[in-house]
């Protein structure tokens, strides 16, 4: 390992030494008292040819730095050393009188190998250095002449688009050319090439460009290309690379056949599931054939294992087989068939669509749907913890708000402007405190909790959707309930039923199935099923050490049994579906293929049967018309299974039922949990919110847990200073430019970096500029103050900086680049300070998650976003309260000016605190903005011409490209528009 020497900037150990007078003055040689009776001849010179090895370096430029065994230390860093012959480089140095020399060696740039601290001891004539090993030779003597290396290089542009591509290049040891380099050969289509001579260095640095200063130089560390063919394709080198432009050999093998095909009847869709075929080359594509009804034979074009054949005949049989179909054309054999009969038509088929307009237009509002607004009391329940939280002294049951509710108050969220609607999770669940939704059990159900007759969660995509809304369901890919998932696995018995526990899950009941609203008929109490737990160990069963007590007792002083509660390790679930492990280091592999939680039994989603059913469960509300997923854990799940299985399938899906438009605009967003203020979660770039936007960068082993590991390991060695960066959320100057959306993986994320420093708007804003070259379109970012998790620097209150802090904050978020998002009740600082969660130890109404239906209480109607035409009791005087004015301002300025919506930013010329110019051009629109928020800025090098501010009015003339703003005072701001539109709404306690 490479060492640097202990000492000041530029000097070594042994010059410390000296000038300190450590070592004393330095000796004179001693009196010589023999006679002299004769001039002596001249010595030979006495010299040290010092050898050092290289090849366990790397490093691009070798040095001696060196002392004479009593002589003065040279000049740091010392000599340029030569190369020898391989893996070798040498110097001679003269010595004097000396008997030998101390040394050490660096890289000309900072890095040292000091002998750990000791420096060389070495003598005269021919010394190896190698590896901290000293001896005396020539390890160059006996060699014949090496001849002169070379290095062949092949450059991809197929994702840069580049018409001509130039090598910028420097031999180890060597100089650079001149720039740009020199000129590539074209190869074939995409690739360029250029064979390089090295003489004696063993590999190059490199640099690429198209002659016309667009660089590609490895995010600013250059290229390390070795001798041989070398392929540098999307920044990945590959040495000893075959010749990408060879002719394939034709592709003549057909895929495997798909196995274990599946085919479930439900109404009148069928559902399909296959394991996934395997191919030399990769499949490409399914074929899956239809026989049956009067349409006769259909074959249709899938690319993932799952398949929704939908609008089928009613009480109708229909038989399916699959085949693979490879790059090439080639088609497996047929599956084995699999077959169903369709039932009855729905009685009310989905008629759902999403809007498919560009998300980043639209501000999002977020609600715990159970604790939003209750319109149906009949579907409340309280639950098994109901009076232990002490939910019910309050007449507060978990279960509380409902869709009929929230389809009561989309005009009041549409009175404050926001025109996308988040809500929790929409699944059955399955735990003894589920009202949040992240406990799924059935998978393939919406929650009867949430619905009424009229109001089901089809009937608030519609309703929304008519007001000019969108829906975003939060979904879960990561794991189940601690019950399974209905469909997949579900554990059959859990543990020990005696008579202390028989209050606890009652006696199985025959034809009775927990949907969470219904009570079973013979104990009149419990929501379960008693075949959760047995007063007998059960046949088959596979839980370990079942019926022994654990030796610990319950709160009521109950024994406590193995197997009475699930977890990883108990055997109760199969490996092929579930993980087994505990999560340990929370930014290592073991976040992806452990358990967070008892409650959270994590999917092997690395495994095709949990994918086709996760697949073909959410391709339910994709049909139903949601326009968008946020994805819940979405760290715990390996970008590559995202990207190759997940993502895909949600366009295919959304293409399929809604067309490519849709597709383009259906918003997918995942929470990448990394609760730390800087750029890299802890310098884990695979836990890293940024490192989700982007495809993978080569390719891995075709099966999915063998790849998740080969993806870990392989971004763990390349780090945060080689990861893929982007100019597609800023200008260039002040222009706005195409962004290059190639390398997006299909998913965009939370902003976590500014949440975490939301305490303070213009550190979110600081932090928020750093990161945003690491995300693919920083544009797309989803940003929010505080959430149903977490408040700013990971508190777990929500949020109580005050109301001008709120302002303020809100001011950034609705002009800065990134969508915003409003946690519900923010707008009136609901529960300020309150723990966020405590789960049934505390009652709900005590936390950040109360029920808000009171606030709520009376009638709203909404004309138009941001505009209430009327409002009578509770909800009036919640829209008279200070911040809900303000945000109702900042959706109409917002929504007015699109390069607030849609516009990259820059920072360039641009003076003050939080200040930045936003624009955004397309066809006839061309909008440009200039914004300061709280404190005044200066603009310069801006295009002349008539300035705008939304806020206020106020006019500007730029003639010298320049425009001072004075600060406007906190929680305001102003935005000044080229050539815009004038004062945009009324002066608010903020905005004036």
């Amino acid at each position: 390992m490479s060492r640097t020497p202990l000492r000041l900037p530029g000097r070594p150990v042994a010059v410390l030494a000296v000038a300190a007078g450590l070592l004393g003055p330095l000796a004179a040689p001693p009196d010589d008292p023999s006679p002299r009776t004769a001039p002596v001849a001249a010595a030979a010179e006495n010299t040290a040819t010092v050898f050092y090895w290289t090849k366990t370096k790397n490093w691009s430029a070798y040095h001696l730095h060196y002392a004479p065994d009593g002589g003065a230390w040279t000049t740091v860093p010392g000599v340029a050393m030569e190369p020898a012959c391989t893996d070798w480089v040498k110097k001679t140095v003269s010595l004097g009188a000396a008997a030998g020399l101390q040394a050490t060696f660096n890289n000309g740039s900072g890095t040292w190998d000091n002998n750990g601290g000791r420096n060389y001891a070495l003598g005269t004539g021919n010394i190896t250095v190698k590896d901290g090993v000293v001896a005396h030779s020539d390890p160059c003597g006996n060699t014949t002449p090496t001849p002169a290396a070379k290095a062949t290089v092949y450059y991809s542009t197929e994702a840069l688009g580049w018409s001509t591509a130039n090598i910028h290049y420097q031999p180890a040891g060597g100089a650079w050319t001149a720039v740009p380099g020199v000129g590539m050969q074209a190869a074939c289509a995409g690739w360029w090439k250029r064979e390089i001579d090295l003489g004696p260095a063993a590999f190059l640095k490199a640099a690429f460009n198209n002659g016309n200063g667009t660089w590609d130089n490895n995010g600013g560390s250059d290229y390390t290309i070795g001798t041989g063919v070398s392929t540098v394709r999307n920044r990945v080198v590959t040495a000893n690379a075959a010749d990408p432009c060879a002719a394939t050999p034709p592709d003549t093998r057909a895929p495997t056949a798909p196995a274990r095909l599946t085919a479930t009847a439900d109404g009148v869709s069928v559902l399909l599931t296959w394991d996934p075929s395997t191919d030399d080359r990769g499949v490409t594509k399914y074929q899956v054939t239809r026989t049956g009804g009067s349409g006769g034979t259909v074959v249709t074009d899938v690319g993932s294992t799952v398949y929704s054949d939908t609008g089928l005949a009613e009480r109708t049989a229909y038989t399916y087989t699959v085949r693979a179909v490879d790059a090439a054309g080639n088609v497996s054999a047929d599956s084995a068939a699999a077959s169903a009969t369709t039932g009855d038509r729905p009685a009310t088929p989905a008629t759902g669509k999403p809007l498919g307009t560009d998300p980043r237009k639209d501000p999002i509002y977020f609600v715990l749907t159970a604790r939003f607004n209750d319109g149906d009391p009949s579907n409340n329940r309280g639950g098994s913890q109901h009076v232990k939280s002490g939910n019910a002294a309050n007449d507060d049951p978990m279960f509380r708000g409902d869709f009929k509710g929230l389809i009561q108050k989309l005009d009041y969220v549409k009175g404050l402007g926001f025109s996308a609607l988040w809500v929790t999770p929409v699944v059955l669940n399955r735990s003894d405190y589920d009202y949040h939704g992240y406990h799924g059990w059935d998978f393939y159900r919406v929650d009867p909790r949430l619905e009424s007759a009229g109001a089901s969660y089809q009937d608030l995509i519609d309703a929304a959707h008519a007001k000019g809304m969108k829906i975003y369901q939060d979904v879960v890919y990561n794991h189940s309930s601690r019950w399974g998932a209905k469909g997949l696995f579900v554990p059959t018995v859990y543990g020990v039923r005696d008579s202390q526990w028989s209050w606890y899950y009652d006696e199985k009941q025959p034809g009775f199935e927990y949907d969470g609203l219904t009570v079973d008929a013979k104990s009149g109490k419990s929501y379960y099923n008693g075949d959760l737990w047995s007063t007998a160990e059960p046949a088959g069963n596979t839980c370990v050490n079942w019926g022994k007590p654990t030796g610990g007792k319950s709160a009521e002083g109950y024994t406590v049994y193995n197997c009475q509660w699930p977890s990883p390790t108990s055997g109760m679930f199969p490996k092929e579906l579930y993980h087994q492990c505990w999560i340990g280091n929370w930014e290592g592999e073991d976040a992806r293929s452990c358990w967070l939680h008892e409650d959270l039994a994590d999917f092997n989603t690395e495994n095709p049967t949990v994918q086709n059913y996760l697949i073909g469960a959410y391709d339910k509300y994709i049909d139903m018309g949601v326009d968008g997923f946020r994805v819940d854990t979405a760290v715990h799940i390996p970008r590559t299974t995202w990207n190759r299985r997940f993502l895909p399938a949600i366009q295919e899906r959304v293409t399929q039922r809604h067309g490519a438009e849709a597709a383009k605009n259906f918003f997918v967003f995942g929470e990448v949990a990394a609760f730390v203020n800087d750029k890299w979660n802890r310098g884990s770039v695979n836990h890293s919110a940024q490192f989700y936007t982007w495809k993978e960068r080569k390719e891995y082993d075709a099966d999915d847990a063998r790849a998740a590991l080969e993806m870990y390991d392989y971004e763990q060695q390349q780090g945060t200073g080689n990861q893929p960066t982007s100019t597609n959320a800023l200008l260039a100057g002040n222009s706005y430019h195409t962004p290059d959306h190639s390398r997006f993986s299909g998913m965009n994320v939370i902003d976590m970096r500014m949440h975490m420093n939301f305490g303070d708007a213009q550190n979110a804003f600081s932090n928020g500029k750093d990161s945003d070259d690491s995300y693919n379109d920083a544009t797309y970012n989803v940003v929010y103050v505080d959430s149903h998790d977490y408040g700013p620097d990971k508190s777990s209150e929500r949020y109580a900086g005050g109301t001008d802090a709120w302002a303020e904050n809100m001011s950034l978020m609705w002009t800065f680049r990134g969508i915003p998002t409003l946690y519900y009740g923010s707008e009136v600082e609901f529960q300020k300070g309150r723990k966020i969660d405590c789960g049934p130890t505390c009652p709900l109404a005590t936390t950040g998650r109360a029920y808000f239906g009171e606030h709520l209480a009376g009638s709203v109607t909404a004309s138009d976003f941001s505009q209430v035409s009327s409002a009578s009791g509770q909800v009036a005087t919640t829209l008279a309260q200070p911040l809900v004015k303000h945000v109702q301002r900042l959706n109409q300025i917002r929504r007015a000016i699109p390069a607030l919506q849609t516009g990259q930013y820059s920072t360039e010329g641009v003076s003050g605190g939080m200040a930045f110019k936003r624009r955004y051009t397309s066809g006839s629109t061309d909008s440009f903005a200039l914004v300061t928020v709280s404190g005044g800025a200066t603009f310069t090098g801006i295009p002349n011409g008539t300035y705008t501010d939304a806020v206020t009015g106020d006019v500007r003339t730029v003639a010298d490209g320049t425009l001072p703003i004075a600060a406007p005072g906190k929680g305001n701001l102003r935005v000044y528009v080229l050539n815009g539109p004038g004062r945009i709404g009324a002066p608010g306690p903020y905005l004036k």
